[in-house]
């Protein structure tokens, strides 16, 4: 007689402590474009199971390295048809969305979408739903947590076995956890914090989290329940923070512990000094109104550490560090959409017609080769900024955070490529043709549609260096906010288009003068 669920055992990989399968499953990821499922598909992969992505918006994979290695099934989990497509031929379903908005009826939503995901995996004869959620004490939660728990119970509910895996702060490179340590220990020399500084955190590692989100298919299918999963480290928030400081080659910074700070206090603050915007801030804080963590340890008896153990706070902290300055930052919080933010793209020219559409055209000629000019293209905004007029658009980005924005300090992941889907700044990679153009869409809080074209193409000897912008208004607001900026416009973006030509021929005059002194002295600059 078969085994009612296939065994996943054999060679582990050292130095990660994971065990690649035996058996291949057909796995459905929901939430493959953000954080955690970004990192966990190609890692299954690695395992050799077949996986298939449910995605709302396909467009979001399009540069991603293991692309053309799963199935893409285009829906919402909302929707019963495209849900019911997606489990079709599965055997486990990972669950890994959740809706970090602040208002409206987010829990409700949830809810649905669980609801939805489990009935349909109950009729498809899904024989594993896995689902990460959150750490949590007993008693009254926020919202964002009520919401969670209840995920949870939905999904155990459904009949299919189920683990819920209940994390707390997750450190790694790109986590929204992590990154709001990092931002608020390299900002400030000294942190008035509100209490819960004090409160006691148990964080684990990302790897430890996929580690443990990868062996959760091997459970046998009598278990169905949920699980608390951290880190070898009880620590205070303001412990947290200090340790990313002595890592991070940096003082320790004194904290005071004031009564005054209300959550939604904190958020505006969170908001204010670091890229982690409103919308992002309040779920992450009204989790930490609560001591978070594990109040069992029942997956011990069931899942082996990896080799090594489980990773400590300090080491987590180490190796993300580590990825930060590698540029190696495999996904992040900033994939995460927007609350509130446009994700339409951009209508054909076409589809103009009979709509009010303001348009910005520049063109620039140059002696650069288009290589040249695209390099200085696809490196724009993050450190490097936007090569025209910056206290402008440092006010810009200031503006955009104090109405719960994103800002323009949101910054890139990588300093040299862009990816779609990436966020920089404040806008969005929308459409990337490498070496030709990149279409950028606003995220920043306007009263109306906005997106952000560069380009270049040959001509001549040199090249034709080419910027559009484009913004569909929304009604009068729309209308009065263009006129506004009207004048600007004709400053940054006209210094924009001109810099990037200048700095493309700087550019291609040095790597000229390299090559020619290299030559002299009998030396490739590839050699030297």
């Amino acid at each position: 007689m078969p085994e009612p669920y296939p065994t996943v055992g054999g060679c582990r990989d050292r130095g990660k402590g994971y065990v690649r399968a035996v058996t291949a499953l057909h796995v459905l990821v929901t939430g493959a474009t953000g954080y955690i499922g970004g990192r966990l598909v190609p890692r299954l992969l690695e395992r050799g199971h077949r996986v298939r992505v449910l995605v709302r918006s396909p467009l979001k994979l399009t540069d991603v390295p293991w692309r053309d290695d799963v199935e893409v099934v285009e829906g919402d989990l909302g929707d019963p048809g495209a849900v019911a497509e997606s489990v079709r031929d599965i055997d486990a379903v990972y669950y890994l969305v959740h809706s970090m908005r602040a208002t409206g009826d987010f829990d409700d939503e949830e809810a649905h979408a669980a609801q939805t995901v489990g009935d349909a995996s109950a009729a498809a004869g899904v024989r594993r739903i896995v689902y990460l959620g959150a750490l949590h004490p007993d008693g009254p939660l926020s919202r964002h947590l009520r919401s969670r728990v209840a995920v949870g119970r939905i999904l155990i509910d459904s009949g299919v076995p189920t683990v819920v895996l209940q994390a707390g702060v997750v450190i790694g490179s790109g986590s929204a956890s992590f990154e709001m340590i990092r931002q608020l220990t390299d900002v400030l020399p000294y942190m008035p914090a509100p209490r819960w500084v004090r409160n006691r955190i148990q964080p684990i590692a990302v790897r430890d989290v996929l580690y443990y989100l990868i062996a959760a298919l091997d459970l046998p299918p009598e278990v169905s329940r949920a699980f608390d999963i951290g880190g070898p480290d009880i620590l205070r928030y303001g412990q947290m923070m200090n340790g990313y400081a002595v890592e991070a080659g940096l003082r320790q910074r004194p904290i005071a512990s004031l009564p005054v700070f209300t959550p939604w206090l904190a958020s505006q603050w969170v908001n204010l000094v670091t890229p982690i915007p409103r919308a992002l801030a309040v779920p992450i804080i009204e989790s930490l109104q609560y001591d978070c963590v594990r109040h069992e340890s029942d997956i011990d008896k069931l899942v082996p550490p990896p080799d090594g153990g489980l990773t400590g706070y300090r080491t987590a902290v180490r190796l993300a560090l580590a990825k930060m300055r590698d540029g190696a930052i495999e996904t992040s919080w900033q994939d995460a959409s927007v609350s509130g933010a446009p994700s339409d793209p951009l209508p054909s020219d076409p589809d103009w017609s009979g709509h009010t559409v303001y348009t910005d055209i520049r063109e620039r000629t140059s002696r650069a080769a288009p290589e040249e000019v695209w390099r200085v293209i696809e490196g724009i905004g993050g450190e490097r900024g936007w090569y025209s007029f910056p206290l402008a658009w440092a006010l810009r980005g200031w503006a955009d955070k104090l109405v719960g924005g994103v800002g323009l300090r949101r910054g890139r992941r990588h300093a040299d490529l862009l990816q779609t889907g990436d966020a920089l700044d404040w806008w969005r990679v929308e459409r990337l043709e490498r070496g030709r153009s990149v279409r950028l869409r606003a995220e920043m809080r306007v009263p109306g549609r906005a997106w952000l074209e560069l380009g270049v193409l040959p001509a001549g000897e040199g090249s034709r260096y080419w910027q559009r912008a484009v913004f569909f208004p929304h009604g009068l607001p729309g209308r009065l906010y263009w006129l506004a900026v009207l004048p600007f416009h004709g400053v940054v973006f006209e210094g924009m288009a001109n810099r990037i030509v200048v700095e493309a021929e700087r550019v291609a005059t040095n790597r000229s003068v390299d090559a020619d002194e290299a030559t002299g002295a009998g030396v490739t600059p590839e050699g030297r």
